[in-house]
C-alpha cells in the first residue's frame, strides 16, 4: 500500500515532533514537505538534513508548488488565528483534508479514541489542546457509564516546554477545552484549567480529572477509566495513570453549586495522569506537546484507513 503524502504548516516544535513521528514510525503516511515562515528556523534547517522538502513563504506559498498536488493531508501546526487563514486555502480543494492542531477550532473537536467514528470523514477536524487529547477520554469514559454534571480539568506542564504559541493561545487553550468536555466528554458543563510550572528540573505532564456524575457503580467506572488508558496508550506510550482512581459521594445536603447548573451532589471521580514523551525530537517532559502529536498522527492515519477500506 502505498503512502499519502502530507504537508506540515508550522516548524516549530509541534511540526518539527511530528514531521519527525511520520517519518519514524508512520506505516501510512509519508512526509511531503514542512512549511514555516521563518527561513532561519530549527525544523526547516532540520527537515532540510533529513531530505524534506520545505518552504519559507507559508500556506500561500505552499499551494504554488507543484507539490501542492500530491498533498492530500495537511497538519496545522501554527496558531489559532493563522489556521483560519489556512482553512480558507485548503477548503477551496474538497479532496484535501486538515488536522488543526491550534486552538481554532473551525472544524469540529476530535479526540481519537473517543470520536473519531463521527467525524473521521470531515475535511477539517481540531485536536482540541494538549490538555483536552490527555483529560477528555477520562471524562467520556466515565460518561459510558453514568451522567456526568460536571467535568474539570488541570493540566500542569513545564514552563520549558511552553513555547511562544502555546502562550500566545493560553486563553483560547481554556476556552477550548471547556468547550470540548462538554461535547466530546459528554459533561454538563466543563473548566479547564492549565499551569505552566517552572520547576528545575521540569517536570512531566501531569493532568488532574474531577468528574461529579450521578451515584453508580464505582468499580464499573474505574473498569471504563483504565480501558480508556489502554485506549490511548496505543498511540501514546507514556500516558498513564499516576494513582489509581478516587471516589467521593456528595449527599445532596451537601451538594455543591455549580455556575450554570445550580446546585448538585452525586459521586466525585478523580484521576490523576501522567503523560511522559517519547523523546522524538522533544524531551521527554514534554508530554504536552507529545500528546498533540501523537493524537494527530493517529487521526491520520484512521483518516487514510478509513479512505482505503
Amino acid at each position: 500500500m502505498s503512502k499519502r503524502k502530507v504537508a506540515i504548516i508550522g516548524s516549530g516544535n509541534i511540526g518539527t515532533d511530528l514531521m519527525i513521528k511520520i517519518m519514524r514510525n508512520s506505516e501510512l503516511l509519508e512526509m511531503g514537505i514542512l512549511v514555516g515562515i521563518d527561513p532561519a528556523s530549527d525544523g526547516l534547517a532540520r527537515a532540510e538534513r533529513m531530505g524534506v522538502a520545505t518552504t519559507a513563504k507559508g500556506m500561500d506559498g505552499l499551494i504554488e508548488l507543484p507539490i501542492w498536488n500530491e498533498i492530500e493531508l495537511v497538519f496545522d501546526a501554527t496558531s489559532a488565528k493563522a489556521h483560519a487563514h489556512h482553512h480558507s486555502l485548503v477548503e477551496k480543494f474538497p479532496s484535501k483534508r486538515i488536522i488543526d492542531l491550534t486552538p481554532a477550532a473551525i472544524g469540529p473537536y476530535l479526540v481519537p479514541v473517543v470520536n473519531f467514528s463521527e467525524h473521521g470523514d470531515l475535511q477539517n477536524v481540531n485536536m482540541v489542546t494538549c490538555g483536552g487529547q490527555a483529560t477528555i477520554p477520562i471524562v467520556a469514559a466515565v460518561s459510558k457509564i453514568a451522567k456526568v454534571h460536571y467535568g474539570e480539568i488541570v493540566a500542569s506542564i513545564a514552563s520549558k516546554s511552553a513555547g511562544p504559541g502555546t502562550r500566545a493561545n493560553i486563553d483560547e487553550f481554556t476556552e477550548t477545552t471547556a468547550q470540548a468536555i462538554e461535547k466530546v466528554g459528554g459533561a454538563d458543563k466543563g473548566k479547564a484549567i492549565i499551569v505552566l510550572n517552572p520547576a528545575e528540573p521540569p517536570m512531566v505532564m501531569r493532568d488532574t480529572v474531577f468528574t461529579l456524575s450521578e451515584v453508580c457503580d464505582q468499580d464499573a467506572i474505574r473498569k471504563s477509566i483504565h480501558e480508556m488508558v489502554e485506549s490511548v496508550q496505543k498511540y501514546v506510550p507514556g500516558y498513564t495513570l499516576h494513582q489509581e482512581v478516587q471516589f467521593e459521594i456528595i449527599p445532596e445536603d451537601q451538594a455543591v453549586f455549580i455556575e450554570g447548573l445550580g446546585h448538585r451532589h452525586g459521586l466525585k471521580t478523580t484521576v490523576l495522569l501522567q503523560v511522559k514523551g517519547a523523546g522524538h525530537y522533544l524531551p521527554e517532559y514534554a508530554g504536552n506537546l507529545d500528546i498533540m502529536t501523537s493524537a494527530a498522527l493517529a487521526t491520520g492515519e484512521r483518516m487514510v484507513s478509513l479512505q482505503n477500506a
